[in-house]
């Protein structure tokens, strides 16, 4: 149970806090928001507010942005269609009944000629003794068929209707939240538990390593690699992994003496890549201070951001396969995993997922943010958009064909942690 509450929240932050971003860059810039969904499929918990409704799925594997003028919402009203519309005291139309048996003295009953609920904001049509009437319609006004209440979106209030601009910065704001979580995630880890002083001092040389064959003593601070200055552990330990099997040049500080050492990386390999290790160990002193935290966040969030960047590189090129990919499942097994560490390495795991899930959501492909990215690219290159049914395609083949990675990465996942 202890699982499924780490996970749920974890996750769930996760997709909230993307979702987030397109939410508030959706209102910033004017775009009328219909539903902020956490998770797919049949609705758990619907709470409207404003013109945007909160919902909570059954699903809980994602979450969703509709925003208005997507996936064709908009209501196209065919010559010879009846229909009953509501006046408000200013004299124009602030409810449009579909259904025809609604029983109400205060609406009329029309049977449509022509109708604009975008642009023109019009009804016109013949009303109950065959006079053609036309009424102007409010931009809040509500279109209700068999119960459901819509509210029309002017084409104004429409994502289509929006700058290049402002439909980047709606759609990239999703994965640029996810890369802040990762960073405040880090930040707060490193003011409650402390930040590591990364003073480079070797706390333990083993027997058994290339340091030791070196020479290197315990409490060697280490000064310089290959005439390049080192700051931090971090930066010492990047060297050493780059160089399996290359002689470096060490400068050392040992009782108040520089000594010079040259050290030659063993090399190891692990998923099909070779890297180097010297044999130390290094524990390092625990500071708090909200100044270091801040920039402990930034580098820690820059340099998992780096790593996945580089994994996935590798998945590219083949040096990984599709079966190094973990789905909801795998995911869900780390979680457990970690979860038994305690709650700073949870919030560590957390953070990396954040930044993961961003990166994924960047890559130029259909139907994730990047492959919309990507087509909003060509629209700024070509100076008019693309085909909207041609564009609908293309995502609609990518949802299938993630559909389909997803299916093959789960049931790896299965096979690999219950068979």
């Amino acid at each position: 149970m202890e699982t499924v509450i780490a996970f749920v929240i974890v996750f769930g932050s996760l997709v909230f806090f993307h979702e987030l971003g397109h939410f508030l860059f959706a209102k910033k810039a004017g775009i009328m928001v219909r539903e902020f969904a956490i998770g797919f499929g049949p609705k758990i918990i619907g709470i409207t507010k404003g013109e945007t409704i909160y919902t909570i799925r059954l699903l809980p594997f994602g979450g969703y942005v509709r925003m208005a003028g997507e996936d064709f919402d908009t209501v196209e009203l065919q010559p010879g269609y009846r229909v009953g519309v509501h006046i408000g005291d200013s004299g124009e139309v602030e409810k449009i009944y579909l259904n025809h048996n609604v029983a109400n003295p205060n609406i009329l009953f029309l049977e449509t000629e022509s109708s604009d609920f975008d642009k023109e904001l019009f009804i016109e049509g013949y009303d109950e003794d065959g006079e053609l009437v036309r009424y102007n319609i409010s931009r809040t006004a509500v279109i209700i068929e068999k119960g459901q209440k819509t509210l029309i979106a002017p084409y104004d209030r429409q994502f289509e209707s929006k700058s290049v601009g402002s439909r980047t910065m709606t759609i990239f704001a999703g994965p640029l939240f996810n890369f802040i979580l990762a960073f405040f995630i880090f930040v707060a880890i490193g003011l409650l538990q402390g930040v590591p002083t990364m003073e480079p001092i070797i706390t333990e040389v083993q027997e058994t390593g290339s340091a030791y064959d070196a020479g290197m003593k315990n409490g060697d601070l280490i000064k310089k690699v290959n005439d390049k200055e080192i700051t931090t552990w971090t930066e010492f330990a990047e060297i050493i992994q780059e160089s399996p099997g290359k002689t470096l040049s060490f400068i050392v500080e040992r009782n108040d003496s520089l000594v010079e050492l040259q050290v030659v990386p063993d090399t190891l390999e692990e998923a099909g890549r070779e890297f180097g290790q010297i044999g130390v160990l290094y524990s390092s002193p625990i500071e708090k201070n909200a100044l270091k935290a801040v920039s402990f966040g930034a580098d820690q969030t820059w340099s998992w951001f780096k790593k996945i960047l580089e994994l996935l590189g590798m998945l590219v090129t083949g040096k990984f396969t599709i079966d190094a990919l973990s789905g909801p499942v795998g995911i869900y097994k780390a979680t457990e995993e970690v979860a038994k560490y305690g709650v700073y390495n949870l919030m560590n795991w957390a953070a990396i997922l954040s930044i993961n899930l961003g990166i994924m959501n960047l890559l130029p492909l259909p139907a994730l943010d990047g492959g919309r990215l990507l087509f909003f690219l060509f629209e700024a290159i070509r100076g008019k958009p693309v085909d909207k049914q041609k564009e609908g395609m293309v995502h609609f083949v990518g949802i299938i064909l993630l559909m389909l990675l997803m299916l093959v990465v789960t049931w790896n996942d299965i096979q690999r942690f219950f068979f």
